[in-house]
């Protein structure tokens, strides 16, 4: 555990959607509760188990990731509030991205996103499954806008966003991931409705605060407005880049000028087991 997990010891009990028990550091009571409480918590993505323990050793509450990846990010991380996101492709009919849902939710997801319409959140949310929406900037969706830019900026626009989470909130999700809307526009909103509010790019009156890893530690050259980095992995990767050509180059070099394999890279055999090989290779009818 982290420096910002001591409190951790008295995480609530539950069972899983798999019927096993298990601890979380964070339930959808404890987020509901969170906008009366005022108490922030953090989200980051993970896709492997490294990323997972890597978040769960910093503090981190919550974890975002593909609904096939659900299991590798478990590994990685027993305790941390995990939402399944549910691709466009993975699940196409309402049947498929309902045994899409269970199946993360069985493999130890804790909640789901959809970008989908409402009908798709008031199929899940029929099943008690817990639902997250996607409102503002729905980067898939941005052919809508013409390009990727915050959503909400006009009057008439932030009015429909409004509109657009009482509908969701109707449709029976418990939580929006709010992308890319203006700061003062979420606040508005926010007061106005009980979803739970997972600001990505849209300030700070939200009751969690979400940035993807990669953003996070550096992992690109080109990182969002509203990311702020806090590491260099890119450089470290160049780095590993450079190390694997020069390693391997060096390799050819040594095949090339007879430098490998030498003697400690062979295996030998005793002279006198050598040389009973070779008599009776001869002897056999195998001579030079």
């Amino acid at each position: 555990m982290g420096a910002n997990s001591e409190n951790w010891n008295d995480m609530p009990r539950i069972y899983d959607w798999a019927a096993r028990e298990a601890e979380r550091t964070v339930t959808v009571a404890d987020l509901r509760a969170s906008r009366k409480s005022g108490k922030r918590y953090t989200q980051v993505t993970a896709e492997t188990a490294e990323e997972a323990a890597a978040a769960e050793q910093a503090g981190i509450e919550m974890l975002v990731t593909r609904a096939r990846n659900v299991e590798a990010v478990r590994r990685g991380s027993k305790h941390l509030f995990v939402t399944a996101a549910l691709g466009f492709a993975d699940a196409v009919t309402q049947d498929d991205i309902l045994r899409t849902a269970l199946k993360a939710l069985s493999d130890g997801a804790d909640a789901v996103i959809t970008a989908r319409g409402m009908a798709t959140v008031s199929m899940l949310a029929a099943e008690d499954i817990p639902v997250v929406g996607h409102l503002g900037l729905v980067p898939r969706k941005s052919t809508w806008l013409g390009r990727l830019r915050a959503f909400g900026k006009y009057a008439e626009e932030a009015l429909a966003l409004f509109q657009r989470f009482r509908r969701l909130e109707e449709a029976g999700a418990f939580a929006v991931e709010c992308e890319v809307i203006p700061a003062r526009v979420m606040s508005e909103i926010r007061r106005r409705i009980g979803l739970v509010t997972v600001s990505l790019g849209s300030g700070p009156d939200a009751d969690v605060i979400f940035l993807f890893t990669e953003d996070i530690c550096g992992g690109e050259g080109r990182r969002p407005r509203h990311a702020r980095v806090y590491g260099d992995l890119q450089a470290l990767q160049e780095r590993i880049k450079q190390e694997r050509v020069k390693a391997l180059s060096a390799f050819r070099a040594d095949v090339t000028a007879n430098g490998f394999p030498g003697p400690q890279e062979i295996s030998d055999i005793a002279d006198d087991e050598y040389a009973a090989f070779v008599s009776r290779l001869k002897d056999s009818g195998f001579g030079d």
